[in-house]
């Protein structure tokens, strides 16, 4: 519900540019100013810039100063600025999704909405925000320490760096609830019976502190020797993609993408593909064990050896175990597939992993897979093509419910003669749901 918030924010704040969600509240400590960070690696499902946090500060990678001030100086608190503001609001299905009054700046924001189903909630924003000016001059007072481990780590994978410099944090404590109830409509029908165990309504609910950071912009740090720099002006990540033929947006692309990163599972032994779906349906149903996992295969990718690839949860033990005594290129490309997977994963929403879970019990993954390729088909011939029939077709009406649920939740709206309306952008999320699909079709099925 975290990342749900974040993500409306973004979108009403700062639709177009380069303003970031925060994905979880277990994480926003480490997208605070002068946190560094790093990218996630590039995927048709997340074609916009994702990171993840490094644990460490511009400063612990610092010489000290002639001053011996630290860098935390430069943060500058925008709270005090005058605001002007505006209202915005937007409706979904006749009902009022939400508004939002930003000031011009904006160093206060003051939203109100109604997501989806849900009563309407406000929050008060605040941006904190460091001025190029001062991290050039800076750059001139301070040398990075070569000698620091995470900086050689970084020098010897070639990795790039940011730094955060603008934040926008909340100014006081948050509660935000959501309620489905069943109102006539199919969907809220649906959520009520999934969630809440046939009861007319279902309450979601998330307190969000004061200071809580839930989005952030970073510039990449351009490092030489003891030197460093800031790129204003980065190469925008997505003519990457189209320089990789990334951003054709086909089933082609998407399919190739898929089995670049994830071929190693199609290797594994029954005994393995068990192992490995054991661990994977845990993380979707555990956020701490997923992050656990991430940061372990991250670790892996980054510093090129399995480590100490130990746990105390049960769910994982046997995957990790198993990677430890694995040869050096097997556990890199196990831990490229995982990291892929854990991505696509990320990119659903909680609603989504729990149907995906009820989907695998159900057997219906293979089928669900299908119908989500025929309606990439379809998007990437826009007319002309149908999705046939025999997809939609379950031996149960449960069934048929969660996967038009599924399907809804990624902007695909089916319609009753086969075709299918996806909304606008839809194609990451629809991405996401196939990678998804695909993994544990492999994982539940293997050769």
């Amino acid at each position: 519900m975290f990342k749900k918030v974040t993500k409306s924010i973004v979108n009403q704040m700062d639709p177009d540019g380069d303003l970031v969600p925060v994905r979880s509240m277990l994480d926003h400590e480490h997208f605070r100013p002068l946190c560094l960070v790093r990218r996630k690696r590039k995927a048709i499902f997340h074609p916009s810039p994702c990171y993840r946090q490094t644990w460490y500060r511009l400063d612990d990678v610092l010489l000290p100063g002639q001053d011996g001030k630290s860098s935390e100086s430069l943060i500058l608190n925008g709270g005090d600025q005058d605001s002007r503001q505006f209202l915005v609001k937007k409706s979904v299905s006749d009902r009022v999704d939400g508004s939002l009054r930003l000031s011009a700046d904006p160093t206060r924001v003051e939203l109100k909405g109604a997501a989806s189903l849900a009563e309407e909630w406000s929050i008060k924003l605040q941006k904190n925000h460091i001025p190029p000016p001062k991290l050039e001059a800076l750059k001139t007072e301070r040398k990075i320490n070569t000698n620091h481990s995470f900086i050689q780590q970084l020098q010897k994978t070639g990795q790039k760096l940011y730094v955060v410099h603008e934040t926008i944090e909340t100014l006081e404590e948050a509660s935000f609830e959501e309620t489905s109830g069943a109102e006539g409509n199919f969907m809220a029908q649906f959520y009520a019976e999934f969630c809440a165990k046939g009861a007319r309504e279902n309450k979601q609910s998330i307190t969000i502190p004061k200071g809580c950071t839930l989005a952030f912009r970073a510039f990449q740090l351009a490092i030489s020797d003891a030197s460093w720099g800031l790129h204003y002006f980065p190469e925008k990540l997505t003519r990457k993609l189209a320089s990789d033929g990334v951003l054709q947006g086909t089933l082609g692309a998407l399919e190739a993408e898929v089995k670049r990163n994830c071929h190693i599972l199609s290797k594994l032994s029954s005994q393995l593909s068990i192992i490995f779906l054991k661990a994977i349906k845990a993380v979707m149903r555990d956020r701490n064990l997923f992050q656990k996992l991430s940061q372990k295969m991250e670790a892996v990718l980054d510093e090129g050896d399995s480590g100490e690839l130990k746990t105390e949860s049960a769910a994982l033990k046997d995957l990790l175990s198993h990677l430890q005594h694995s040869p050096a290129h097997v556990l890199h490309s196990m831990a490229t597939a995982i990291t892929y997977t854990l991505d696509a994963l990320e990119e659903l929403n909680e609603d989504q992993l729990l149907l995906l879970l009820e989907s695998l019990e159900n057997k219906i993954v293979a089928q669900q897979l299908k119908l989500v390729e025929s309606i990439l088909k379809q998007r990437e011939h826009r007319k002309g093509s149908n999705t046939d029939p025999s997809l939609l077709s379950f031996s149960r009406e449960r069934e048929h419910q969660l996967t038009i649920a599924m399907m809804e939740m990624s902007g695909v709206k089916l319609h009753e003669d086969g075709s299918a309306a996806c909304t606008e952008g839809a194609f990451s999320a629809i991405a996401a749901l196939y990678v998804s699909l695909y993994v544990l079709n492999l994982l539940s099925n293997p050769c």
